[in-house]
């Protein structure tokens, strides 16, 4: 059995080196533009306010990179964030049961969502996009049914996880951080971290090495749903709520998160730690398009052609590496 190379090469640190500079030469650019047009933009309460608000979408990042890796796509993690959320939020108004176990059932309804995406998308050989599109109609209306279609308001129950701890920061950016680390520890420092570039640069080769892909994918797409289940907790903590109409549109703002952090749409390239940086990169850029007084049309125009910039710039690294 012939293992897959350690992505710890002296290629890909200079790559990953590469990326991180260029995002934080883009994020660079854009403080100094808002704070430029916004006088208000370069204050501690803005860029606070930015850490505060980035968790649910950096968690869930997080897994979508892992996917990405493997070649694969989760468009259902905006649908499971609403789900989770609502079934935290029945545990503790309905059941009275405190954040600690609420979170671990919603964690663990993410699990399950992510689970039947990776067992049904290897046991018939699906496209991911197919069975996580799927998914992504099921769990909203799972949420709208569980809801019963209203919004649960929580409060103080869930909110302390939003609120400023130390510096203005919040429990929930803490918790974020932690998860970044301890995934690009995965990726990098553990066998199912090669597995997982193995699988998505050439699945074909890791069979003939004695890897099933298998098991990996599947805890793949589960990891991915976990990580969503705690983003909908934490996008709770902030509304104070349990909205099912929470997440929609979260699976975009996620999966530009990861392209713009550099992981190929190819498989077989990715970082985590880059992948945060993109997350910030998407926040500054709508905090100050917000603050300058951009309508709403015209920031998601800015927002999409970022995002389409981002997925030429890794169609044209693709073509490098082949010539």
């Amino acid at each position: 059995m012939t293992s897959p190379k350690p992505l710890t090469t002296r290629a890909a640190l200079t790559s990953a080196i590469g990326t991180v500079a260029g995002l934080l030469a883009a994020l660079a650019l854009m403080v100094g533009f808002f704070s430029w047009q916004s006088e208000y933009f370069f204050t501690a309460d803005t860029f606070v306010t930015i850490a505060n608000d980035i968790p649910a979408v950096a968690v869930t990042a997080v897994g979508m990179t892992f996917v990405l890796i493997i070649a694969g796509i989760d468009l259902s993690v905006g649908s499971t964030m609403a789900l989770a959320a609502a079934v935290a939020g029945i545990a503790m108004l309905q059941w009275h049961w405190s954040l600690l176990p609420a979170t671990l059932l919603a964690m663990g309804v993410g699990l399950a969502v992510g689970a039947v995406n990776g067992a049904i998308t290897v046991a018939w050989r699906l496209p991911s996009f197919i069975v996580t599109l799927g998914m992504l109609e099921m769990a909203r209306g799972a949420a709208y049914v569980a809801t019963d279609s209203r919004t649960q308001y929580i409060g103080g129950a869930i909110d302390w996880l939003g609120k400023p701890v130390v510096a203005g920061l919040s429990p929930a950016f803490f918790i974020a951080i932690a998860i970044v680390a301890l995934a690009q520890v995965v990726l990098t420092r553990t066998v199912f971290g090669r597995s997982m570039i193995g699988i998505g640069t050439n699945e074909e080769a890791m069979r003939l090495a004695g890897v099933d892909p298998r098991p990996v994918k599947i805890a793949v797409f589960a990891i991915a749903g976990l990580l969503a289940g705690l983003g909908g907790v934490f996008l709770s903590s902030r509304l104070e709520a349990a909205d099912p109409n929470a997440g929609t549109g979260a699976e975009l703002v996620v999966i530009a998160s990861v392209v713009i952090g550099g992981t190929s749409l190819m498989g077989g390239r990715g970082s985590v730690a880059s992948t945060f940086f993109g997350v910030l990169v998407i926040s500054v850029l709508e905090a100050g398009l917000a603050q300058i007084g951009a309508s709403e049309p015209t920031k998601r125009i800015i927002t999409g052609f970022v995002i389409i910039i981002a997925v030429v710039l890794d169609t044209l690294r693709e073509r490098r590496k082949k010539k």
